[in-house]
């Protein structure tokens, strides 16, 4: 005669973290498509979207999983977030493989005085770039970053050509304020 184990409690850990993860992989599934749009009209890719949301799902399936409310809102605002995540980094990539400013190309081995400026025009640029909003920051980053045209920029986010260009005035219009300060900028034989 055999004899089987006694049936596990309902609210063991093994049975919540199992019954955890078939609900997170039911909510996941059924929210992909949603999340990769997301991401593709932020990114401007579809095959960088599924990466980043396969990503997202590594990301969660690796660890504890966590207690939220509504666990599909939830997944979005991450989804929106990787999108976000990735755009930083990749403009941090083109800045530091091309240089930002075409001054600091052509000064690369002056003085130190210089390169301490360019930093400070660098962090006032990207300060203005953080003070925009959200939209008008995403259309820079895929024009000026990623080198999206108007015409595709306008398609990929639903909005008129004449949108984009005037979201895109609206954010050189703050990177140049930026960088307009209230002392003049020092002329190479002057002094101070």
């Amino acid at each position: 005669m055999m004899i089987s184990p006694p049936p596990e409690p309902q609210d063991s850990p093994h049975t919540d973290a199992a019954g955890g993860r078939a609900h997170f992989l039911q909510v996941f599934l059924s929210q992909r498509s949603q999340m990769e749009a997301l991401v593709s009209r932020r990114v401007g890719c579809r095959a960088t979207a599924a990466d980043l949301v396969q990503d997202l799902f590594l990301r969660f399936w690796r660890r504890p999983l966590v207690q939220v409310e509504e666990l599909s809102t939830y997944l979005l605002r991450c989804a929106g977030n990787i999108a976000i995540d990735h755009l930083r980094s990749e403009g941090a990539r083109v800045r530091s493989n091309e240089g930002w400013l075409p001054e600091q190309q052509d000064n690369q081995g002056s003085e130190p005085q210089a390169a301490l400026e360019a930093g400070n025009d660098l962090r006032h640029v990207e300060a203005a770039l953080r003070s925009l909003p959200e939209r008008t920051r995403h259309i820079f980053l895929l024009n000026r970053i990623h080198g999206r045209k108007y015409a595709d920029i306008a398609k990929a986010m639903g909005l008129s050509q004449s949108a984009v260009e005037k979201h895109m005035m609206r954010a050189l219009e703050a990177c140049k304020a930026s960088l307009r300060e209230p002392s003049p900028p020092r002329t190479p034989g002057k002094a101070p």
